[in-house]
């Protein structure tokens, strides 16, 4: 049993859960201030279009990593994580988003360009696995989820060496991922929405 979230078992995502951990991706993230930047309109409807856009991400790079939280036989929590030199989507898997920002008009796809171009220019040069996007399903938060996720995450960032790098821009947020090894480098301005850019040094 974990002592942060008990009966909680982090595994890889199976293929037939992409639609599910996609929906959970846009529940969790519909109440982010750069989402409704980006989405405005009602929560639901953020969270609809998030999990269009979350759908064609985990359809992407085989190279992604993908882990879910399962408590109870439901998925309560996706964290995605990509190695090192393959954080940025590229060829297919960048004209798939793309398209897909495309088919939400022109006000949103602009924003949402804006936005992914505004976090790729902060990517660090070194070597790093980039962690994002991360949701606790939004009814569960405040459990010790996150927590178990992160534990689990950094754990291998320290068994390989390697540095951690992340974005978000929920200001509680910086606090949590500080307690776990991260530090801001750099924070922006995005849409009106302050933005923090987090870095962990390699064990």
């Amino acid at each position: 049993m974990n002592r942060h979230a008990p009966y909680l078992h982090i595994r890889p995502l199976e293929p037939s859960e992409a639609g599910a951990a996609a929906a959970l991706l846009g529940r969790g993230m519909a109440d982010n201030p750069i989402n409704i930047a980006v989405y405005g309109g009602e929560e639901a409807h953020r969270a609809r279009t998030h999990e269009r856009l979350m759908r064609v991400l985990l359809s992407g790079s085989p190279s992604m990593r993908v882990e879910v939280a399962e408590q109870n036989g439901l998925l309560v929590a996706v964290a995605v994580s990509t190695p090192p030199g393959r954080c940025q989507p590229r060829g297919a898997d960048r004209i798939r988003l793309l398209g897909r920002a495309m088919t939400f008009g022109p006000r949103v796809a602009t924003r949402l360009l804006s936005w992914s171009g505004a976090w790729a220019a902060q990517d660090i040069a070194e070597p790093h696995v980039h962690l994002g996007p991360v949701s606790v399903d939004r009814h569960l938060r405040g459990q010790g989820i996150g927590t178990v996720l992160m534990l689990r995450h950094v754990a291998g960032l320290d068994s390989v060496g390697v540095a951690g790098y992340l974005e978000t821009d929920r200001p509680e947020a910086v606090a949590f991922y500080r307690r776990h090894g991260y530090a801001v480098i750099d924070r922006r301005q995005i849409l009106g929405v302050p933005n923090w850019f987090l870095r962990r040094p390699p064990a």
